[in-house]
């Protein structure tokens, strides 16, 4: 029985067979969810992909068609107190534009029934607003504005916190800004942090696993390290002449190549020296030789059009996109 209860204490959420539908559309399909106690979690998923809904289900501020969440081991089902260890920003955060920070987070402690103002003190602190806590929100940038949203979702002191796009419409200061805020918070809080986002070179800094959604549908689940392993990588020369050098390499070497502008891309690592060579005495200038890593943007790219050419060979119709 201990063996179990551990077990169940691994994961800090676990959703089994989920499904939202609304009327004959299935926004969410079937999907098995596992969150590690203290790992940021990216969910990624194209715009209508079934992100927020499966968020908002989560967070119980929408109802499940069928399935089952579990929450620190228990069925969320009729147990609202369980979200009191919840902290979450779904969709943009409203706030009263006329009050200051600090009253905002003061009216929201209240409705939340947090009594000490110390809370909402270590949460500003966190955010690093303290100094700007007495200026009306009006006066706030973006960026402060989504910390003072991360300062409401953390004034509970919360196990998890889900953050659906938290980075959206956001400069490079302010993307910076965040992403070191739930570093901090993963690290110094041990805090589990589940965040979507079409950002994918940022989230790409900041998680340690991430879940791909496509259609409703978890259709990979992998962890940074591993996907490092199993991104792509080529030779990328810069050349003076992609034409004639794509006609060397497929004539001397049998070597296929990507041609991108005045580069060429090539698999091969084993022959840099005696290409180079070679282009060198066809009169084709090198100017620069590196290795290119694949990227998230582009594993996730290529995992979402294999996925929907599948289900357009096995349905024999067209993809239908959920909102």
């Amino acid at each position: 029985n201990l063996k179990k209860e551990v077990k169940l204490m691994e994961y800090i959420l676990e959703v089994n067979n989920l499904t939202k539908k609304y009327k004959n559309k299935t926004v969410v399909n079937n999907l098995n969810l596992k969150i590690k106690k203290g790992e940021i979690y990216g969910l990624l998923g194209q715009n209508g992909a079934g992100k927020t809904t499966t968020m908002c289900m989560i967070t119980n501020l929408s109802h499940k068609t069928e399935g089952e969440i579990k929450l620190f081991g228990q069925d969320t089902t009729n147990n609202n107190q369980i979200f009191q260890k919840v902290g979450s920003i779904i969709e943009s955060p409203g706030f009263y534009e006329n009050l200051t920070g600090y009253e905002n987070l003061k009216y929201f402690a209240k409705i939340q029934k947090i009594t000490n103002k110390k809370d909402i003190d270590i949460a500003l602190k966190i955010m690093e607003l303290e100094e700007n806590k007495n200026k009306k929100v009006k006066e706030y940038s973006m960026g402060m504005k989504q910390r003072l949203a991360i300062a409401e979702a953390i004034m509970n002191k919360p196990e998890l916190l889900i953050l659906d796009e938290p980075i959206n419409g956001l400069d490079p200061r302010g993307i910076l800004d965040i992403r070191k805020f739930l570093k901090k918070l993963s690290k110094e809080q041990n805090m589990t942090i589940i965040i979507s986002s079409h950002i994918l070179s940022e989230i790409e800094q900041l998680v340690d696993r991430i879940g791909i959604i496509n259609n409703g549908k978890l259709i990979e689940e992998i962890t940074m390290d591993n996907l490092h392993e199993k991104m792509n990588k080529c030779l990328e020369f810069k050349v003076s002449d992609t034409k004639k050098s794509s006609k060397i390499l497929k004539e001397k070497f049998n070597i296929a190549c990507k041609i991108k502008e005045n580069k060429i891309q090539i698999k091969d690592f084993n022959n840099t020296a005696t290409i180079n060579k070679e282009f060198v005495k066809n009169e084709i200038s090198v100017s620069q030789i590196e290795t290119i890593h694949e990227n998230l943007e582009d594993y996730f790219l290529k995992k979402i059009y294999q996925e929907n050419l599948e289900e357009v060979y096995t349905n024999d119709q067209e993809v239908e996109v959920s909102a």
